[in-house]
């Protein structure tokens, strides 16, 4: 069965929740994709997303170097949210860590539980 993007449920603004996680299980970041960026994802191999702030495509490391390569993308069962697969070239968050989820809350504190990469 061939897939098609337009068969995914986006919400009222055409957008859909994609979770990247590396190859080793760990999650990276989310954003946001469009019917768009998900065919440009999986014609190019280079992870794109729709940037709701700027309200322009965005191609994972385009600008920093920071690159998403495509392994693999999943729908979920309600086909509402995606999980891209990526082997992540660099940190995937704009704070210079390898995840935007970085702060755990533990006792009812915040803690910073991941540095950023050194360079």
């Amino acid at each position: 069965m061939s897939f098609d993007p337009a068969s995914l449920r986006y919400d009222a603004a055409g957008l859909i929740p994609a979770i990247a996680q590396d190859e080793a299980g760990a999650v990276l970041m989310l954003a946001w994709m469009n019917a768009e960026a998900v065919a440009r994802t999986l014609e190019t191999g280079r992870v794109t997303y729709w940037s709701r702030s700027r309200q322009a495509f965005w191609v994972k490391g385009e600008s920093s170097g920071h690159v998403q390569r495509l392994i693999e993308m999943r729908v979920d069962c309600d086909r509402d949210c995606l999980l891209v697969i990526v082997e992540q070239e660099g940190p995937a968050c704009h704070t210079n860590r390898r995840s935007c989820f970085y702060t755990a809350i533990r006792g009812g504190e915040e803690v910073e539980i991941m540095a950023p990469v050194a360079g």
